[in-house]
């Protein structure tokens, strides 16, 4: 009965039954009672074998259906979760791109009456005198190379850090410093009446008024609010030599040979007509005169401007009412072209001035507490605009450093 078990598991796939010689000779002879219970036994567990088997077997297609249902949830989870990042990528592609082009696209082009406008926005609103004192144009930061806080290839944040921890000449006294060196650079000497032209709150205007006290200055602007500041800022100072008027320096009022010195700070870039602005400074010009004016230039349009070049310039054209800008070579040409003038020269002050660029962004978050007022006092758009601001002001900065723009300075007498 033993044999017939063991070759009943060897049928059900176990080892084949061993026979050793001892099992057919020397076994003892076993009594009826003890053969039938083994072989009872083995029946029993051969039984049992067939039947776990049979489970065993039914039991493995509910456990892959289970198996693969669970495979298909997790695999449904993961797509929507990829779904999910996918689309939200997406979307804050989107917005950036959204974000972008608002930056990218001007909010302040050149139109009729554009220019005057926004000077007296910009003078009502208070920020620019604040953080920029009483010259809105560029600062002088000579000698170069103790400007430890400048590097003009820094990326925007390691220049913030550069100029927060290095050596940077004050914000406002490079201002004046400019204007001094604009004054010398002119060759003028004793001048008895002065014309400043685009005379801003007339920043430029006093320091003319005290440089030469014998003088007339007068300064004019197409800016109400500005004429109306630059008044009350000469009246404090005590200032008798120095006036201020609304005028359009395209149509002077002024006679043919009126002024010794015609003075001119960043205000051709406004200009809609560059020869005619040229032509009026130097028919008011007095012979023996001497004219000076800095402006920001393009760069000559040899060789052509590339498409994105022309983006930029377009932007920086725009944003700040600009009509357009020309080469400082061209303002040779018209300066000559006018045949009043001689001595004509010109020179590059970008070097000097760059670092006021990025300049007027860190004083700004060196001391965030008064554009932070006038944002609460107007509003989040107040918040927005000041970040277009510094948006402009890192163009301009990279565009001069790329030599797209120039800052340009022109001197002349009049025969």
């Amino acid at each position: 009965m033993a044999l017939l078990a063991e070759a009943g598991a060897f049928a059900l796939g176990a080892a084949p039954p061993v026979l050793p010689s001892a099992r057919l000779t020397s076994a003892p002879p076993r009594s009826v009672h003890e053969t039938t219970e083994r072989g009872s036994s083995g029946a029993l567990a051969a039984a049992a074998a067939l039947v776990a088997t049979g489970v065993a077997v039914k039991r493995r297609p509910a456990e892959a259906r289970a198996a693969a249902v669970a495979m298909k949830v997790e695999a449904t989870a993961l797509t929507r979760k990829v779904g999910s990042a996918v689309l939200s990528l997406g979307l804050l592609k989107v917005v950036a791109s959204r974000i972008h082009e608002w930056f990218e696209t001007p909010k302040r082009p050149y139109g009729d009456g554009s220019v005057g406008s926004a000077y007296d926005d910009w003078t009502r609103e208070g920020v620019l005198e604040h953080y920029w004192g009483e010259h809105i144009h560029m600062g002088s930061y000579t000698p170069m190379e103790k400007q430890s806080g400048y590097r003009k290839k820094d990326p925007f944040f390691l220049a913030l850090f550069r100029a927060t921890f290095g050596r940077l000449k004050n914000f406002k006294e490079a201002k004046i410093d400019f204007t001094n060196e604009m004054i010398d650079w002119s060759r003028a000497t004793a001048p008895k009446k002065i014309l400043d032209v685009g005379c801003g709150i007339g920043g430029s205007s006093r320091i003319l008024g005290k440089r030469f006290p014998d003088a007339e200055v007068l300064g004019i602007t197409l800016s109400p609010q500005q004429a109306e500041r630059a008044g009350k800022l000469a009246k404090e100072q005590g200032l008798t030599n120095v006036r201020f008027q609304v005028m359009d320096a395209l149509n002077m009022e002024f006679e043919d040979n009126t002024f010794d010195m015609v003075w001119a700070c960043e205000s051709g870039e406004h200009m809609p007509d560059k020869k005619r602005y040229v032509e009026e400074m130097s028919r008011v010009l007095a012979p023996k005169g001497n004219m000076v004016v800095a402006t920001w230039c393009e760069r000559d349009p040899v060789p052509m401007f590339t498409a994105e070049e022309r983006k930029t310039l377009n932007f920086l054209y725009a944003e700040w009412t600009h009509p357009y800008f020309i080469s400082l070579n061209k303002y040779k040409e018209y300066m000559e072209g006018t045949e009043l003038l001689e001595q004509v020269d010109t020179a590059d002050w970008t070097e000097q001035t760059l670092p006021a660029w990025r300049h007027s962004v860190w004083v700004g978050v060196w001391s965030p507490w008064y554009w932070l007022k006038v944002t609460f006092r107007k509003g989040p758009g107040a918040f927005v605009g000041f970040l277009r601001e510094v948006y402009t002001l890192e163009k301009f900065h990279k565009s001069m450093v790329s030599g797209l723009m120039v800052y340009g300075m022109m001197r002349a007498v009049k025969k």
